[in-house]
């Protein structure tokens, strides 16, 4: 993202070379404590996020976690994305609009998730870019735990509020990770 400016004509051609393009944010382990710290922030009570005997009940071997669970690793991912892909995008100038979420499977305590993000569309109009990405969450064999389509709209080249900005980056509780050393 950086300071650079870029005119509505050239983001067009930078997104337009971008659809189509796959970036994987990778590692995320899923641990019992971390399904209850979840449950109880969007307060979710039920049982199964909690107790190894309620979980156990409905046929699972642990914990398993609220339905909205994979939005953390989507966050993380949407914001590599717009930090380390795209281009001329600050994170005050933009808005989540639209969300679409399909669960294969309960996210389970000893899932190892990875994120594979890709730029599904975009579209300019009336001043505003409209970018949507696809995320595909597999668990450490490969397998499908939820696909989530997100839309955004987002503006380019305007200098941002700097309180708004400040703001922002303090909503946004977590960060992409660190890449791997090699």
């Amino acid at each position: 993202m950086g300071d650079t400016v870029y005119e509505a004509t050239e983001i067009a051609a930078l997104m337009a070379g971008l659809i189509g393009r796959h970036h994987r944010v990778t590692g995320y382990e899923v641990g019992r404590e971390k399904i209850r710290e979840y449950a109880r922030a969007v307060q979710d009570s039920h049982p199964a996020h909690y107790r190894e005997d309620a979980a156990h009940q409905l046929g699972y071997d642990g914990l398993i976690a609220p339905i909205t669970f994979v939005s953390i690793l989507g966050s993380l991912a949407i914001e590599e994305l717009f930090v380390r892909v795209l281009v001329g995008y600050g994170l005050s100038q933009m808005m989540h609009t639209d969300q679409q979420l399909t669960l294969h499977r309960p996210v389970r305590v000893g899932d190892r998730l990875d994120c594979d993000i890709c730029l599904e569309s975009f579209r300019q109009m009336g001043g505003t870019d409209i970018i949507v990405t696809r995320n595909l969450i597999i668990d450490q064999h490969q397998d499908p735990v939820a696909t989530a389509r997100t839309t955004f709209v987002a503006r380019t080249g305007g200098v941002a509020d700097p309180e708004l900005a400040r703001a922002v980056a303090a909503v946004m509780m977590h960060k992409a990770p660190a890449p791997p050393a090699p």
